[in-house]
């Protein structure tokens, strides 16, 4: 009853709120895009939706028009060299998202589920498949969001995802929505062009503590 009438309400109201309450702001960021780089102060992607459906969703422009199209972030080289002036700041915050509204309004997301992938990030699509993750609309924001976002590696950001979908309730989305707030407040998880920071650091650190093993062993061999 939840994931099939309640959850669709809730979306209706809170993005409408959203829409009549941010016009203003959105405004003054569209406003600054175009003074800072001339082109559309919004861009529309091709994303996966419900049953790998595609749309075209709506985001704030915070990268040059001379930024290659449909790569994800993590994919640039370099990545800080294609952002606006205050391009890190509106992804920082996650301001460059705020269009998504309108998407939710109409249908095509929800305020919470899995984080819709780019019609070609076919890793992330596949490994959502085997949790059946790819069957419920995109949301704004979700679990693997207030896990760790852009620090997780892609099969954990699909097995969080998964386990939003085992476990979905008003409850949970009611966590997912206040833990979104507090992180994009602390702008916690967001790592311009990484993805998996978690995994290569844990990486980095076993590299670190097999050396110094291997030092000590050395030493030791040494008396």
């Amino acid at each position: 009853m939840y994931q099939r009438f309640w959850k669709r309400i809730i979306d209706l109201v809170l993005s409408g709120m959203g829409i009549i309450i941010g016009s203003l702001p959105m405004l003054l960021i569209a406003l600054l895009i175009k003074i800072s780089d001339p082109g559309p102060a919004l861009f529309c992607q091709k994303r996966v939706g419900i049953h790998k459906k595609h749309f075209m969703l709506l985001k704030f422009r915070s990268m040059k028009m001379s930024t290659p199209h449909d790569i994800p972030t993590h994919q640039l080289e370099n990545p800080e060299q294609y952002l606006l002036g205050f391009g890190a700041f509106l992804r920082k915050y996650s301001l460059d998202e705020l269009p998504q509204l309108f998407n939710i309004f109409l249908g095509d997301m929800t305020l919470i589920g899995p984080r819709p992938a780019l019609w070609n990030q076919y890793d992330l699509i596949a490994e959502r498949e085997k949790y059946g993750a790819n069957d419920v609309k995109p949301g704004l924001s979700g679990l693997a969001q207030i896990r760790g976002r852009d620090e997780l590696e892609i099969p954990e950001k699909a097995r969080l995802d998964g386990e939003y979908v085992k476990r979905m309730s008003f409850p949970l989305d009611c966590q997912c929505f206040f833990g979104t707030i507090g992180k994009v407040l602390k702008h916690d998880g967001v790592v311009e062009g990484g993805t998996g920071k978690m995994g290569r650091q844990g990486i980095r650190q076993g590299q670190k503590t097999r050396k110094t093993s291997d030092w000590k062993t050395k030493k030791v061999d040494l008396k």
